[in-house]
């Protein structure tokens, strides 16, 4: 699974181009307008927006920091999250005064742009730095590719909580899924190749300790 991760975060890269490039296209707009006559309104999956609100996000944030703190003080750990959660919600804005593309069209509606949303690229994420560390020292076993497959299952469902409120698009929605996922896997690179090369740092300072 490890060996997809990278051309998928390239995939997905390509796909908010292409849904960048798109917004006024009739294949777009077709496809918003029929996720939204599906979803909205539905209850169930409005109710979990809440798992995307910045309140929430925060906590369990701070929560991984002091966790990633204690054990073993993981300071390389606490910029992977710095990066992914806080400066992917600073990338999140950024876009947005970008594209600045208006949300659809409802009373009461937020005052924000609305491409990429906020939602759906935070949950992608917050949930996949989460369930990195959780996994991260364990084998690759079925227990963890059933966390896995929960954060992804949560972050759909987050993501497609404000198609059903009618706060994004669906080409919103996707356009946070890829460029989240892209932004996640551009981190994870860096804290992998900075972890190899600490790991190759202290096998060569034990062997410089043993001719000593």
């Amino acid at each position: 699974m490890t060996k997809f991760i990278y051309p998928l975060g390239i995939l997905a890269f390509i796909i908010f181009i292409i849904l960048r490039i798109s917004l006024e296209s009739s294949w777009v707009t077709l496809m918003d307008t029929e996720a939204s006559n599906w979803l909205r309104g539905n209850a169930f999956i409005q109710s979990f927006h809440y798992l995307g609100e910045h309140s929430f996000i925060l906590c369990i944030s701070v929560l991984l920091m002091i966790w990633l703190w204690l054990r073993a003080s993981n300071y390389r750990g606490m910029m992977f999250a710095l990066l992914t959660i806080g400066a992917g919600n600073i990338l999140n804005q950024l876009l947005k005064k970008w594209v600045q593309r208006d949300r659809p069209d409802i009373p009461d509606q937020l005052a924000t742009f609305s491409f990429p949303s906020n939602h759906a690229m935070m949950s992608v994420l917050f949930l996949f730095t989460l369930t990195y560390f959780a996994t991260e020292d364990k084998k690759k076993t079925l227990g963890t590719s059933i966390i896995w497959l929960l954060a992804v299952f949560l972050s759909i469902l987050i993501g497609l909580s404000r198609i059903a409120e009618s706060r994004h698009f669906a080409s919103d929605i996707i356009a946070g899924w890829a460029i989240g996922y892209t932004w996640f896997v551009l981190v994870r690179a860096w804290y992998e190749r900075r972890k190899h090369i600490n790991k190759k740092l202290e096998q060569s300072n034990r062997q410089q300790k043993r001719y000593i």
